[in-house]
């Protein structure tokens, strides 16, 4: 988030924060997400109206292209992953969407700082923006990006793995996420997991590699209200916990 000048000792004039990275100052103007009010993608994509604010979620540093939830902050080793020629070549590459590179600017810093599962959610914000942008062929190559940097983290939890079945399914990956999807029904997973996974395998039975929503896997019970509606979803902390983790509040 952007700070103003009475949180933050690094910003200047009202709305201007100095770069984490390179130390200069630019205009980033502060952005608090709206309560949810629409259940989220299986890939927990949020609804409306958050799901429409996407290029407010990250700042960037208009002189040296570091990109964050927040410009002010940056990880030791952020500067030497932003000078290096693989962040200049992917912040240049104007075959993706501005907004695509921004994310996958967040998610080169992450990753080159050892960050994999975080490199993986920017990944697949890069993969929502190429969806948003009639990219196909780019949503699918950033949804395998992502699985791979969730694959090669620390070892991945059941909320985490429908997450990486619902990406290898909008990839196409059909082989690839029934096996996924299939170990994961066979460990047993908690209830609402377990929801989600069995249409995850019906989706992926029919080839069907289109958006679906958490409502759609859990219909409301008869006697108390729906996930949704309490604003939670199947990852742990709910929905408005994973935007916190998401803009770093």
């Amino acid at each position: 988030m952007a700070e103003t000048p009475s949180t933050s000792s690094r910003s200047g004039a009202a709305g201007h924060v100095a770069c984490g990275v390179c130390g200069r100052e630019s205009r980033q103007p502060p952005f608090r997400p709206p309560p949810p009010e629409q259940a989220p993608d299986l890939d927990l994509r949020p609804g409306e109206p958050v799901r429409s604010t996407m290029a407010r979620w990250l700042q960037q540093c208009p002189h040296c292209g570091y990109a964050a939830p927040s410009i002010a902050k940056a990880h030791p080793a952020a500067a030497a992953a932003v000078s290096a020629a693989p962040f200049r070549a992917l912040i240049a590459d104007a075959t993706h969407p501005p907004l695509a590179r921004r994310f996958l600017a967040w998610a080169h810093v992450l990753e080159e700082t050892g960050a994999l599962h975080a490199a993986a959610e920017a990944t697949l914000q890069a993969a929502w923006v190429a969806d948003d942008t009639g990219k196909p062929d780019l949503s699918r190559s950033f949804r395998q990006e992502a699985v791979a940097l969730w694959r090669s983290g620390p070892p991945l939890d059941a909320e985490q793995t429908v997450r990486v079945v619902d990406a290898l399914r909008r990839a196409e990956a059909w082989e690839d996420a029934e096996a996924t999807a299939a170990e994961l029904a066979r460990l047993s997973p908690p209830e609402a997991v377990g929801q989600v996974i069995a249409l995850e395998r019906r989706l992926v039975a029919a080839q069907d590699a289109g958006r679906h929503t958490v409502a759609s896997a859990l219909p409301p019970p008869s006697r108390r209200p729906h996930a949704t509606h309490q604003r939670r979803d199947i990852a742990g902390g709910g929905f408005i916990a994973w935007l916190r983790r998401l803009f770093g509040r």
